[in-house]
């Protein structure tokens, strides 16, 4: 008996995995952080990916295994032990830059040897975030402004204005030709290609994201131009005006980072707390990036892979944009709050957390949706083409209104046009009565009834038969129609798909994921809402007959 119940559950187990494994909407995670905790940062080398660096807040711990073994290969003394970023020199990857909250740190030789290289006044200049190495320039953002050094760190500046006072939040520079081989530390977009780091005029821009801004320079940082408001506050709410007194330690701001397509240098992405923003043209104009699909608009880091698709890091998890809609890639990823994201050219995402390292392989993700999977999870609700018919309906766009109306014009040149007209004749109608003389009334002027003619006038224009001013009208109203009816189709589409991928993340969530379960499920209300007022109700209305 015990033999048949081992059996039993060995393939509820199976049929249970395989479930799961057919169901669900995301990519399988990998814990490879082995209990190193609290991540900002990670780097993977772009030659040997099983090489890998990741910065905590306990100092700079690296790979080279895949994960399987780490060490600690840079501790830093002070309060704030926090490592916020890790760049691969322009030289080679044996030279590695580590910004922390305790000044900047140097090593020629794949972290064997470390030298601080920067050290600031004070605890605010200590802070380094953001990091941008050429041949003979760094750039180094810190929460007390931009410091430039042109030997290496030997000696540094500070940018004056508002690059020398403002928080400084990302860094990205733009190569003069977009061929090149892309920098070393290309997923970072913060570092230009090792090929052409050493000749000057192949550095055409650098973007300095920061508290009050994002600022730009074309002459390497000789002058600058803010190409982007932010706005900020106190309490880190968005007002209209900067406020100028607000110290800078408790300056919030809606920028969290900026971005450059490498295969498009022209293209800046900007993520901030009200979504993404993207610029065509080098940040001279900017439009509102799509963000159907994410949970959150307050998007706190966006990567670019090498054929520009897009992975950002929402306040709910980590999404990728594909099929013009951003889909949840960390639907199975166990960590509270993902901070930084990396690729190595074997399509591994590998995203650090607050609960250490994850590894998935983003090529299965591209893989697992079926229509069969799609019908499972709208079985019990009418169907797309229901939901897009009774949109028309209900928008007045059906392609017979059309249709009806032209046929209407053809007819009107067979219908006569009718004209009616009456006449009142009163000049012949006095006259003289004579005749007896014992008669009363004689010789007297007379009154006579009035004449009244009237006519009835039909009139067809031909003409009509062969064109109808009115088709004109019809042509113009036509064009209107169709756009308008496509704008309906793709907005319900949209919503239905979207209701149904959100309807199966929520099915598969476990019951102690309750934050995640509650965003879901007010997701799955809000696009009930939205179908519903599309189809006047109809949505709703044929889900509660079918149960």
């Amino acid at each position: 008996m015990k033999k048949y119940v081992v059996v039993l559950a060995v393939v509820v187990l199976f049929i249970f995995a395989f479930v799961v494994s057919v169901f669900s909407d995301d990519i399988v995670w990998e814990d490879i952080g082995r209990g190193n905790f609290n991540l900002k940062s990670v780097l993977v080398d772009t030659v040997k990916p099983q090489i890998i660096y990741i910065g905590s807040n306990n100092g700079v711990f690296k790979t080279q295994d895949s994960g399987e073994n780490w060490r600690n290969i840079l501790s830093i003394r002070g309060q704030n032990r926090t490592v916020n970023f890790l760049l691969f020199g322009p030289e080679d990857n044996n030279s590695l830059y580590a910004a922390t909250g305790g000044g900047l740190f140097h090593s020629p030789n794949q972290g064997r040897n470390w030298n601080r290289i920067f050290h600031g006044k004070n605890y605010l200049e200590n802070e380094c975030a953001a990091l941008a190495i050429l041949s003979d320039t760094i750039y180094l953002g810190t929460k007390a402004g931009l410091f430039v050094s042109k030997d290496k760190g030997r000696n540094w500046h500070k940018e004056t204005g508002r690059l020398g006072n403002s928080n400084i939040l990302a860094i990205a520079c733009n190569l003069k030709e977009p061929n090149n081989p892309e920098p070393s530390n290309f997923l970072k977009g913060s570092l230009v290609s090792r090929s052409n780091a050493s000749q000057n005029d192949n550095i055409r821009d650098i973007y300095v994201a920061c508290a009050d801004g994002v600022f730009k320079s074309d002459n390497r940082g000789e002058s600058w131009e803010r190409i982007f408001v932010a706005n900020t506050q106190e309490d880190g709410s968005e007002v209209e005006e900067k406020i100028d007194d607000i110290d800078e330690e408790v300056r919030f701001s809606e920028i969290r980072y900026i971005s450059i397509d490498y295969s498009n240098t022209n293209r800046l992405y900007l993520t901030t707390s009200r979504g993404i923003y993207i610029s065509q043209n080098k940040g001279k104009t900017w439009e509102h990036f799509p963000i159907y699909g994410l949970l959150s608009q307050d998007t706190r880091f966006l990567l670019i892979s090498k054929n520009s698709n897009l992975y950002a890091i929402a306040r709910s998890g980590v999404f990728e944009y594909r099929t013009e809609r951003w889909q949840e890639l960390s639907f199975n990823l166990a960590a509270g709050e993902i901070r930084f994201l990396a690729l190595d050219y074997q399509n591994n995402l590998y995203a650090a957390s607050d609960k250490g390292l994850f590894k998935a392989n983003t090529a299965y993700s591209n893989n697992i949706r079926d229509n069969n999977i799609i019908s499972v999870y709208s079985q019990k609700e009418p169907k797309i083409n229901e939901i897009q018919q009774a949109a028309i309906k209900y928008a007045e766009v059906q392609p017979e209104k059309i249709k009806h109306w032209r046929q209407q014009a053809a007819k009107k040149a067979w219908l006569p046009q009718v004209s009616t007209g009456i006449n009142r004749n009163v000049t012949d109608l006095w006259h003289w009565e004579a005749g007896s003389t014992t008669k009363l009334g004689d010789d007297i002027l007379v009154k006579g009834k009035d004449a009244i003619a009237w006519d009835v006038t039909l009139a067809w224009n031909l003409g009509e038969l062969i064109w109808n001013d009115d088709q004109t009208s019809i042509d113009v109203r036509s064009r209107l129609m169709v756009q308008l009816r496509q704008d309906v189709l793709d907005e319900v589409t949209k919503l239905y798909f979207e209701r149904t991928r959100v309807k199966m993340e929520l099915e598969n969530l476990g019951i102690e994921d309750r934050k995640k379960r509650f965003e879901k499920e007010l997701k799955l209300q809000e696009l009930t809402a939205q179908l519903d007022g599309l189809t006047g109700g109809y949505f709703s209305t044929q889900i509660k007959e079918k149960l």
